[in-house]
């Protein structure tokens, strides 16, 4: 995955909208109230007039101070005198020690150990993996598929209504640029490297092994599951962590940081160890997942330099030396403070992937790929609630090897990927509602995967299924594998323009390399500065060249299976953060609850005051009261007397 355009601050389309932003008022905010309102008594509270139901106003919910709330045209030294007002500790070198440095040193000892003891690393990281898949593999599906289903429940209930920012917000994007963020943020160098050879390794000889049918059913099979890996799912993860961030940031001016959006669970105590912790596992996933497409990204690159006749073969030494060249690159884009030509760089980068996909729909068997798209989107509906919750209870070893090695990294993946992705989408988001954002989220991303999918991974399968069928190759021991990194290259070779479309696919990995090392480390660098969203030159510079240094020593630590180093790293970093995630998700409904009854509070009052301008309006004019009888007969069950209850009444009278 890819976050390319999260580099610096992204440019408004509405130029009025800071000074709308700046004229709000207090009455557009949660009510404010502080920590030290509590002073061990009873909290405040509001009383709603109609229902006569109280909120206790709670600190943990509500806006910070307007005087405290980011603004865009603040200066940096601005920015970082609300963030220490606000409770952030930003030590010497503007960054916050407490999370800066154990974070740094822990990532560093991975890295020089990987590098020192590959062997015994790569067991430890394997060991790990193994365990996790076999004793947790059941709670990585249960908590994705409740993720889904979560967002979903949000995006339809009231809570869906609530806007990610003050009441006179507007978006700060355009729906269609919008929309091609989010796109971006979802189109990396994963799509690339998986994009052929998965759908073809579960077609031929690699489907889950509880699999069964012929060929034609386990291609759309394989289509299917490659659907849930890069579909909906990783996308509702994504929009828990982005939602959460974006509600806390626009709504109640907490800065970017992930402790922000545990505040209402933990309260004063994400100013301390609690949220430091937060923050220092956020950053362990982020490190660690953009290391994992660091690795995938030059393997791609390499098979692409063998296929187009620049290197004659790919050993370790090669991609050693791709990582450090192209480390290097990126790490001059972060010391140029070249962020805007990197946007721009990150957007042709877009439009290049669009090129390529829309030459292998046109050049290659069009019609083919059509229905496989369509029918793959048949198999997926019919199979999604099944492979969604398959955790191979009653299949063999081989069945759960297979889910270690394809669903469970994905799903570890996704997580490690989630607060990079996230912080990225919440930035963009400004001025949604939480049904818009939910929607704009899911949707538009899934959609275009599954388009890429059904492109990439249909010209593979028509090649190996009705064409030359040299996808699946057998190593030295006859053990038939297919080259996730090498069958791109194959499938484009065999196409007319297939040097030049080559050519274009590794120019597209390079580039989505340098970008998602550079704005990588910007948002690692924002966890590890308190959420300034400007940290320091130098911190980046180290986040950039430690994520290069990471990468380079899970794939040393690997060794012949450097790819399953690369996916242990990230299962191993997603589990702690897995559990971030569900408080997030908790928090999160409390927060928007919180609103919404502080909003049908203030509803009330104004109803009330409405009413009461109206009648005393009446009075004023007319001069008297004017009483009114209801002479309506009352035909309410309750009235219908007995016999008895028809006597009583008569003696009464």
């Amino acid at each position: 995955m890819s976050s390319p355009i999260a580099n610096g601050d992204e440019p408004t389309e509405n130029g009025d909208t800071e000074s709308r932003r700046e004229a709000a008022t207090p009455d557009d905010l949660i009510p404010e109230v502080s920590y030290d309102d509590l002073n061990g008594s009873k909290p405040p509270t509001l009383q709603n007039p109609l229902s006569g139901e109280e909120i206790h106003l709670d600190p943990a919910m509500a806006s910070v101070p307007v005087e405290v709330f980011p603004a865009e045209r603040d200066t940096d030294d601005e920015i970082t005198e609300k963030l220490r007002r606000q409770g952030v500790k930003i030590g010497k070198g503007l960054v916050a020690p407490r999370v800066f440095w154990p974070a740094f040193i822990v990532i560093l000892l991975v890295a020089v150990l990987s590098l020192v003891f590959p062997d015994a690393m790569g067991g430890a990281f394997n060991n790990a993996n193994a365990w996790i898949s076999d004793t947790l593999g059941w709670y990585y599906m249960l908590i994705i598929s409740a993720f889904v289903v979560f967002v979903v429940a949000v995006a339809f209930s009231k809570l869906g209504t609530i806007k990610l920012g003050r009441a006179n917000d507007k978006p700060e994007f355009g729906l269609f640029a919008w929309f091609a963020m989010l796109f971006s943020a979802g189109m990396g160098i994963g799509l690339i490297f998986y994009g052929v050879g998965e759908p073809v390794t579960y077609a031929t000889i690699g489907g889950n092994p509880s699999w069964d049918g012929s060929e034609q059913e386990l291609a759309g099979l394989a289509m299917a599951q490659t659907f849930v890996h890069w579909g909906l799912h990783p996308w509702a993860i994504y929009a828990v962590i982005g939602l959460a961030l974006a509600y806390a940031i626009h709504r109640r001016g907490r800065p970017v940081s992930i402790r922000w959006a545990l505040e209402p669970i933990f309260g004063n105590r994400v100013k301390g160890w609690v949220g430091d912790v937060i923050d220092i596992i956020a950053i362990f996933g982020t490190v660690f997942g953009i290391a994992t497409s660091l690795g995938l990204g030059v393997s791609q690159i390499a098979a692409g330099m063998q296929a187009i006749g620049v290197v004659g073969g790919v050993d370790t030494t090669l991609l050693v030396v791709l990582i450090v060249v192209i480390t290097l690159l990126a790490t001059i884009s972060v010391v140029s403070g070249l962020g805007a030509g990197i946007k721009w760089l990150s957007n042709i980068n877009l439009s290049l992937a669009g090129v390529l996909l829309i030459s292998v729909l046109l050049l290659g068997p069009t019609l083919f790929l059509l229905r496989n798209f369509v029918q793959s989107l048949g198999v997926y509906l019919a199979e999604v609630m099944h492979m969604s919750l398959d955790v191979g209870a009653y299949a063999g070893a081989d069945t759960h090897e297979w889910l270690s090695g394809w669903t469970l990294f994905y799903w570890g993946w996704w997580i490690a990927w989630a607060p990079f992705v996230g912080v990225f989408i919440a930035r963009i988001s400004r001025g949604r509602t939480v049904r818009q954002f939910i929607a704009g989220v899911l949707l538009v991303p899934t959609a275009v995967g599954f388009l890429w999918f059904s492109v990439m991974g249909g010209a593979g399968i028509f090649r190996q299924m009705f064409g030359a069928g040299d996808l699946v190759q057998s190593d030295e021991d006859g053990v038939p594998s297919v080259s996730p990194e090498g069958s791109l290259f194959t499938v484009l070779q065999d196409l007319p323009l297939g040097q030049i479309l080559s050519v274009l696919a590794v120019i597209i990995v390079a580039i989505f390399f340098i970008t998602s090392s550079d704005s990588g480390s910007l948002v690692v660098d924002m966890l590890a500065s308190g959420g300034h969203p400007n940290p320091p030159v130098w911190s980046r510079l180290v986040w950039a060249l430690l994520e290069g240094a990471l990468a380079l020593a899970l794939l040393v630590a690997g060794g012949s299976e450097a790819l399953s180093a690369l996916q242990a790293g990230s299962l191993i970093t997603a589990l702690p953060f897995s559990v971030v995630m569900i408080l997030m998700a908790i928090a999160l409904v409390k927060a928007l609850s919180y609103e919404l009854k502080t909003l049908e509070h203030r509803e009330s009052v104004e109803r009330l005051e409405r009413v009461a301008d109206y009648f005393s309006g009446r009075i004023s004019s007319s001069g008297y009261l004017q009483e009114y009888v209801d002479d309506r007969i009352d035909y309410r069950i309750s009235r219908t007397r007995g016999l008895l209850r028809r006597q009583s009444s008569r003696g009464s009278e």
